[in-house]
């Protein structure tokens, strides 16, 4: 029943926002209706006042037009209505309403400077800039420049196309594409680096938006450009704005996209003979008898019996060789000059990789889908009020197993091929007492899992110009209501498993009960929402530009589980420029986070940021192959209040009850405990980041050539770091703002663009290198020097989360018992023989221990990261593709060799690699044994390789039909393609089969990394 009205709800939303989005239009529509055609005239003039001759006036998708006299002249009929376009080479397009052009009886059209044209906007926080005005460092895509690909997450397909913009996959699973962003690397050594994403102006999600929301993406990456967002912008901002209606014309797209997903690398498992044969192997060298006789081994090799001698390939059993995707999206925008509208809807779904889970209750295969929907609306009030509500949102559907993707990939990937028959000859489930997991009762007879995500996303945005008051002042009110939640349903199951002990006897394991409805839960639930009110000011006198905002912030996020997060402050921005040529910008932001004491919860974040448009400078016009050049530069402070204390508002001392024990007074029953948490610490406070930038943008060749280039530099200060004050009160203090880092480096884009009769060519390409360094850290007194992390980079090699900075140097394998007796004694292992890891001996005192262990520059944040691509246009063919690549980075492969238990023997398929006397010389790994491991599970540089790697990230052909064919047909256009996603990975990991940026994926519980093969079509109305 509570299913049934929640669908129900659903369905309400979903008709009050068609309603909404219907009443819109026909409120559009019958604005129309009520005016009647006008004759408008009016003169053009350039910003100086000259009148302009020749200049394209049209009326909105229509075909009137006419140009203006040679006093810039014009007359013409149409709606009051309508949007009049005003063209002209070498000046900006302007739109114009009708009825304003009749009252104003003028427009101005503004010089195209260079990146001053048409689509050169550039979107900075609650304001637009032309790139020729933007002083700070800001790398912006538009939606255009993205690939068309049927992926579940956004970060897939901005891999490699931003220079600064760090994007590491971390898993693949359908709905869960994780991945970590990082914008120009890490100046700090804690938790909470990830930069901050907005979605117009305010902190949103972008990765589950259908790629055809967006207009454009920016990165937002100095001072200049992040102290507007105070002690929220240190990392960084990824700035998305979604498209909006245009007066001009109306659009209506569909795309429709299908594909599959292939696994790329995925585990090979050892055959039942070759694991019986390797973990007999592993007991010798434990100096234990063979758990397998020789007939046990002749049965695994010769398959005789298929339920005593097993011989399992789970992964090809219960995995497919490549699952569906499809994508659907459908959007129309328009609008005239009193409402502008932008409405899309779209459909995802993406098949998982199990098999063998489909029965006729429930089905256990992961499977995602998922609904996006999005109307942005613009009104024109009246001349002076403009009104845009924006509703978006979206509903996805993640299914998968009972025992979750995790538990379910741990069991096809881990458990020996010899472990059971999967069906016993009497139809019942196998499994033993180790082993008590059967893959195809997982998906069969464990029921599944439903979480249903609604998210909810409503914006409204009112501008009130104050032109009364003084010409170019405007107030600006701004807020938002944003809604998540999720439930989760399902079916629960539970199965037995029979293990065969002689001919036809079984013991059984588990106990089976009958399918039921899981319980239902509501969880996930948040609310966020944002206020920013202020005011704008933009007026130009002359040659003297002025721009100044001011807003108002407070943001309130809320949650069940926990108690509210609030941000507020005052941010404020001037820019000045002088004959757009010489730009000037101050920004200064008073912010505050609860997060900290009472009286220390507030700060300053100031910042400047200067451009110079050299080449527009006399002594550069002789140089004719220059058509551009601005040299831009920022400093600034910015904040990051995510620092993770041990525990919230660690400003305030704390108690907690429970633990031991205690017997008062003479009475049996004891007393639970109060014990006082670490002490407090008040003069807790944010990670302040002193950011400085230069660079320069230029253009060339008739500006085919493009580069811009950056050196950047960053200095991170009080960090948070353990506290090493005398115990001597038997009480620890939370951790304390000591520590320091920076990082420095350079960054660099560039593009050639050319069309040759009627080929059009493009290459591309981003580069950059960024290196970190620990500067301040509490470190123990008595730890020696080459153990001290101060002075090496930020950042350590395990890929499980925790971060490893410190390794033992193997030396190789010892071959000989002579080699034992000769080198040091390792203390890691009570019994160490030849095949086991020889170390170094960093100290010299004959003994390797915990003192042997060294400070490393290995990190799996690459020093270097990089994109490049090209494109080529012909006749109604076109061809695209990027490669991507980062250098620099250390992966470990410690978990990957020596994955398994003890009840497996911690044998698998890298396991043939191993020493043995007579694979001495080729061996790539330690010898095999089941106890005493420690000495070659120890974190070395044994198992540590290069992570670095170049890949093939996106491939796309198309085909656009004729104009001729199009226009029969009453399209505009109609493009069919075929696209690729992940094709080919060059690295140095050799014969290691294993993916170097996700170097788990397939292996041990994680799900296999992904190619991606679609055909799609786009048609445009």
């Amino acid at each position: 029943m509570l299913k049934y009205f929640n669908n129900l709800k659903m369905k309400l939303i979903a008709i009050r926002y068609i309603t909404s989005f219907m009443l819109c239009l026909l409120l559009t529509a019958h604005v129309s209706a009520q005016s009647g055609d006008v004759t408008i005239s009016g003169n053009v003039t350039d910003a100086a006042g000259k009148p302009l001759g020749n200049v394209d006036v049209q009326v909105q998708e229509k075909t009137q037009g006419l140009l203006t006299d040679n006093e810039g002249k014009f007359s013409i009929t149409c709606s009051g209505n309508d949007m009049l376009v005003f063209k002209k080479s070498g000046y900006n397009t302007v739109y114009k309403a009708a009825f304003e052009v009749k009252t104003a009886n003028s427009v101005v059209l503004p010089k195209s400077l260079t990146e001053a044209g048409d689509n050169d906007n550039v979107y900075i926080p609650f304001g637009v800039r032309k790139k020729r005005e933007v002083t700070a460092t800001i790398s912006t895509i538009t939606a255009d420049e993205l690939p068309q690909l049927p992926v579940s997450t956004l970060n897939n397909a901005l891999t490699g196309r931003l220079p600064g913009l760090l994007i590491q996959q971390t898993g693949n699973r359908p709905g869960t594409d994780d991945a970590n962003f990082l914008i120009r690397g890490r100046s700090s050594y804690n938790s909470g680096q990830s930069p901050l994403v907005l979605v117009d102006g305010v902190a949103r999600d972008f990765v589950d938006m259908d790629v055809n929301e967006i207009e454009s993406i920016s990165v937002l990456k100095d001072a200049g450009s992040l102290s507007w967002y105070g002690m929220n912008g240190a990392n960084g901002v990824i700035y998305v704005t979604t498209k909006r209606g245009s007066a001009s014309a109306t659009r209506v797209t569909f795309d429709a996209q299908g594909g599959v997903l292939v696994p790329v690398t995925m585990t090979n498992p050892l055959n039942s003979y070759g694991y019986a044969f390797l973990y007999n192997e592993a007991r010798q060298n434990d100096g234990q008898s063979p758990l397998y006789s020789q007939a046990d081994l002749i049965g695994y090799y010769t398959h005789s019996d298929p339920y005593t001698y097993p011989d399992n390939d789970f992964p090809k059993q219960f995995l497919k060789s490549a699952s569906p995707v499809q994508r659907y999206v459908a959007s129309i925008s328009g609008g005239n000059a009193f409402a502008r509208y932008f409405t899309l809807v779209s459909f995802y779904d993406q098949d998982g990789l199990y098999k063998g889970g489909d029965n006729a209750n429930y089905n256990s295969n992961t499977n995602f889908k998922r609904y996006n929907f999005r109307t942005n609306l613009d009104l024109h009030i009246n001349k002076s009020l403009d009104v845009a509500l924006d509703v978006g949102g979206r509903v996805a559907n993640l299914r998968y197993p009972r025992d979750g993707n995790v538990n379910f990939l741990n069991t096809i990937f881990t458990t020996p091929s010899n472990a059971f028959a999967v069906l016993n000859a009497n139809g019942t489930y196998g499994g033993s007492s180790l082993f008590r997991s059967n893959p195809l009762a997982m998906l069969e007879a464990r029921g599944n899992i439903t979480d249903l995500y609604r998210t909810l996303l409503a914006t409204v945005n009112v501008t009130q110009k104050l032109d009364a008051i003084t010409k170019g002042l405007s107030l600006n009110l701004f807020y938002t209501y944003d809604m998540t939640g999720l439930y989760t349903s399902g079916f629960t199951q539970n199965y037995e498993v029979y293990e065969l002990v002689s001919p036809g006897t079984y013991t059984r394991f588990g106990t089976q009960t009958p399918l039921d409805y899981a319980a239902s839960t509501f969880s996930g639930n948040l609310r966020n929402n944002e206020f920013w009110g202020g005011l704008d000011y933009n007026r130009t006198f002359g040659k003297h530009g002025f721009k100044f905002s001011t807003r108002v912030q407070r943001a309130v996020s809320s949650a069940s589980s926990r108690l509210d997060d609030k941000r507020e402050g005052i941010s404020n921005r001037l820019s000045y420029n002088y004959n757009q040529r010489y730009f000037a910008d101050v920004i200064a932001t008073y912010a505050g986070s609860q997060n900290f004491m009472p009286g220390k919860r507030f700060g300053w974040f100031p910042a400047v940021s200067a451009g110079w448009v050299i080449s527009d400078e006399n002594f550069l016009k002789p140089v004719k192959f220059l058509d551009y050049l601005k040299i831009r530069g920022s400093y600034g402070l910015v904040g990051n209040d995510a620092v993770s204390a041990s525990r919230r508002f660690a400003f305030n001392n704390y108690y907690t009850r429970g633990g031991s024990q205690y017997f008062f007074g003479t009475g049996f029953s004891t007393v639970p405990n109060t014990a006082e948490l670490d002490l407090a610490n008040p003069d807790l406070t944010w990670e302040k980041a002193k950011k400085a930038s230069i660079g320069f943008d230029t253009r060339f060749l008739k500006q085919a050539f493009s580069l811009s280039a950056d050196y950047f530099h960053e200095t991170r200060s009080d960090l948070l770091t353990a506290d090493l004050s005398p115990g001597i009160i038997g009480q620890s203090l939370v951790q304390i703002n000591a520590g320091k880092a920076r990082y420095q480096g350079v960054e660099g884009a560039l593009s050639y663009t050319k069309t040759l009769n009627k080929v059009t060519f493009g290459v591309y390409g981003n580069y950059t290198y960024v290196k970190s360094k620990i500067l301040a850290l509490n470190e123990e007194g008595g730890l020696p020097g080459y153990q001290r992390q101060v002075g090496f980079p930020i950042g350590g090699v395990d890929f499980s989360g925790t971060p490893i900075r410190k390794f033992l140097v193997a030396e190789g394998l010892f071959q000989t018992d002579e080699e034992i007796a000769a080198a040091p004694v390792q203390r890691f292992s009570g019994n160490v023989k030849p095949g086991d890891i020889r170390y170094k001996d960093i100290n010299n005192d004959g003994v390797i221990d915990n003192l042997d262990f060294v400070s490393t520059s290995y990190s799996n944040i690459p020093t270097s990261y990089f994109g490049f691509g090209g494109s080529v246009k012909y006749a109604g063919f076109d061809m695209s593709f990027l490669f991507q690549g980062v250098a620099g980075r250390t992966i470990q492969i410690s978990t990957l060799v020596n994955a398994g238990t003890s009840s497996t023997g911690y044998i698998n398929q890298f396991s043939a690699y191993r020493w043995t006397p007579a694979t001495a010389e080729t061996a790539q790994y330690p010898r095999l044994t089941i106890n005493d491991r420690s000495n070659n599970t120890a974190n070395s540089d044994f198992w540590l390789r290069s992570g670095d790697f170049i890949k093939l990230k996106n491939v796309e052909l198309g085909y656009t039909l004729p104009a001729g064919i199009t226009k029969r047909l009453k399209l505009s256009n109609w493009r069919f393609y075929v696209s690729g996603f992940n094709l080919l990975t060059f690295d140095k990991l050799g014969n290691l089969p294993i993916d170097p940026e996700i170097p788990e994926a397939g292996f041990n519980s994680s799900y296999p990394y992904l190619a991606t093969f679609a055909l799609g079509m786009n048609l445009k109305f």
